[in-house]
């Protein structure tokens, strides 16, 4: 038995062949691109974990195009594979309901029908075409498995084309087919894997952004936005190949879906609950939203000003516009078929949403952030890149380090524990990269130079610094008064050693004629936080210091990035379970900022709140005095800041900063 596939190398495809591999006999014939040859390889490797050896002979590329006739397949290779192929699966498709109208045609309408000539070449036994339950456009009501031509409404070209795709497998005489419409596909229920943003993904970043900006315990409401129907990939993989194989179901189609549609504001609860945002709490029933006339808000937003900033708001999402039209999956899906063919196997069902979206928002969150990660951008920014990251043994610094490194970048990792930075240079080793190590105190002027002194004489240049190690202390001008040290302390680290760090490297940056330093600020240079004077004026030194030097040093190819961050979920602020009630990033989004200020070099970065605390201060100082003495009255001293500890709290610059602005605002 040999099999032959189109889109093998394409999400759901590679996980078909892996299957056939796994429980089926024969060679498999694999269209692909010249261009993905070695995509294909690089699957053939890690199918050879499965199999062996012989995985490498069992697959076969075949060179092809799905937009020529035959695919593009020679005419020698078609006489020689006639009457050697039973299975013919048609996988090759835009699953993109962004896409060009042109390129959904010529792809999906196009490759089909040279799909089937081919097929019919082959002289293939069973024809198998992965079509979509996109056929069913916005048909009312139950959708069943041998329905097609409804007459239903075709919203999109992408509806239209896998429409067109599905009719032409249907009408052709020659080779028994089997139709299979697979729901909403999302990543790998085990692992979480996704190849594309797509689909439900492209709310992710919302959900995240809904995250930074309110506490996890704020009930939402929201819009009932009817029903969608998301299944994964490995499940739809391995029901397609047991169908498949299953006698006697020819000119059938099997609706590869899950008999339990979800409802999209269930959906995003189960979302934001893995996120740890904000949830609905109840969602405004559609038979109340339905009758409202859509007419005035269509001409409202189609006002320039309205229109801007919806687009922009959408950009800044991730969005695209076509998707937020055809969020609701109006028609319900009839699964008998399916259900039938896959009876008394483990397949049968569906995983229920409940039991893996942890793991889609896990590799998400890891892998897929395209703000965060930046891709081969990134790699092109930092590859090679020496990269100077002060408190790099822990927290934000740790997580940059270790992505720096991911990105091709060599980090030279400073901090006083040489026993974390040792562990944090072996996992970046173990890794495939490179780092170095450097123990020093930045708040010592004397160990900064002997710092700089074996840099220096270790490499060439440094490309790039981050003045991320720092120092807070929250105490009240009430019990500081004979505390002066805390100034001191606060400012030899902060800006005394971050401006120590950034002069001794400037000479080298200017003479090359580039270089990039980020100084992790704080939102509470922008918020103004009760009882973090010594802690703010020290960042604010910093920042006064970096605005008044990139404009000297700009000419010469040396640029600053001062980043407000906000409050950052490490480990230090766990004990104080005030914190919990805050929005806040973890050390691997903050540290992802930092990363986008390598890449990007803007001249700021920060939040919203950050920004709205400047404007509010400018517009109402007095106003915004009132209202943070307020909260310096609800959030008292700690005892430790009143020396009934020997225990310094130091742990929470930014986050209380944030923290004690929120809950101002909130009071």
């Amino acid at each position: 038995m040999a099999y032959f596939v189109t889109g093998a190398t394409g999400f759901i495809g590679r996980r078909l062949v892996e299957r056939i591999l796994e429980k089926r006999e024969g060679t498999v014939y694999v269209l692909v691109r010249e261009s993905s040859a070695g995509r294909l390889d690089e699957l053939i490797e890690r199918w050879s974990v499965l199999d062996g050896a012989s995985v490498a002979e069992r697959v076969q590329p075949v060179i092809g195009d799905l937009r020529r006739p035959l695919l593009g397949v020679e005419k020698e290779q078609v006489a020689d594979l006639r009457g050697k192929v039973e299975h013919f699966f048609h996988l090759a498709a835009v699953y993109d309901m962004t896409a060009p109208a042109q390129r959904n045609t010529a792809v999906n309408v196009g490759g089909t029908t040279h799909a089937v000539e081919l097929a019919r070449a082959l002289d293939a036994k069973h024809l198998h075409h992965v079509s979509s339950i996109a056929v069913a456009g916005t048909y009312k009501g139950v959708f069943t498995e041998d329905m097609f031509d409804e007459g239903q409404r075709l919203p999109s070209p992408y509806h239209r084309t896998k429409y067109e795709s599905e009719r032409i497998v249907r009408e052709q005489p020659y080779i028994p087919w089997r139709v299979y419409r697979p729901g909403i596909v999302v990543g790998d229920s085990q692992t979480g894997e996704m190849d594309k943003i797509d689909g439900p993904y492209y709310f992710f970043k919302a959900i995240q952004r809904m995250r930074q900006l309110l506490p996890e315990w704020v009930p939402l409401v929201g819009l009932d936005l009817g029903y969608t129907n998301i299944v994964p990939v490995d499940w739809v993989a391995g029901a397609l190949e047991q169908i498949a194989h299953e006698p006697d179901l020819d000119c059938r189609a099997f609706h590869l879906t899950d008999p339990r549609p979800q409802r999209v504001d269930d959906l995003i609860n189960e979302l934001a609950t893995v996120a740890h945002a904000p949830r609905f709490a109840v969602s405004i029933d559609k038979r109340i939203t339905d009758p409202i006339p859509r007419w005035p808000l269509k001409l409202a937003l189609a006002l320039p000003p309205l229109r801007q900033a919806s687009t922009l708001a959408l950009r800044n999402l991730s969005i695209p516009p076509e998707v937020l039209a055809h969020m609701e999956l109006v028609p319900r899906f009839d699964t008998r078929e399916a259900g039938r063919a896959l009876a008394g196997s483990p397949l049968e069902q569906p995983p229920p949403l409940q039991d893996y979206v942890a793991r889609l928002w896990d590799y998400w969150d890891r892998e897929m952030d395209n703000q965060l990660r930046r891709g081969a951008t990134l790699k092109q920014a930092l590859d090679g890149k020496h990269v100077l990251i002060t408190g790099a043994s822990s927290g934000i610094g740790r997580s940059t380090a270790l992505k720096v490194a991911a990105a091709g970048g060599v980090p030279l990792l400073v901090a006083r524990n040489v026993d974390k930075l040792e562990e944090v240079r072996a996992e970046i080793v173990a890794a495939g990269g490179t780092a170095y190590v450097y123990a020093a105190d930045i708040s010592e002027i004397d160990s900064i130079e002997r710092l700089l002194e074996r840099v220096l004489a270790d490499h060439r240049n440094v490309d790039m610094l981050v003045n991320n190690a720092g120092r807070s202390i929250r105490r009240s001008i009430a019990l500081s008064y004979d505390r002066f040290h805390d100034f001191e302390r606060t400012m030899q680290l902060n800006y005394f050693g971050a401006v120590k760090l950034i002069i001794g490297l400037l000479p080298h940056m200017r003479k090359r004629g580039s270089g990039h330093v980020v100084n992790v600020s704080s939102i509470g240079v922008q918020t103004n936080p009760p009882r973090f004077s010594a802690y703010v004026a020290s960042k604010a030194a910093l920042d006064a210091f970096t605005r008044v030097v990139a404009s000297e040093v700009i000419g010469d190819g040396v640029t600053f990035t001062t980043i407000h961050m906000p409050l950052v979920r490490t480990p230090m602020i766990a004990p104080t379970k005030m914190y919990d009630a805050f929005p806040a990033i973890s050390p691997e989004e903050a540290a992802d900022m930092i990363c986008e200020a390598l890449r990007a070099r803007p001249k700021e970065m920060g939040t919203w709140m950050g920004k709205f605390g400047e404007v509010a201060y400018s517009l109402s100082p007095s106003a915004v005095d009132r209202l943070l003495h307020l909260a310096y009255r609800v959030f008292p001293d700690s005892a430790a800041s009143k020396g009934h500890a020997d225990v310094e709290e130091r742990a929470s610059f930014e986050q209380i900063a944030m923290a004690t602005l929120t809950r101002g605002v909130h009071w």
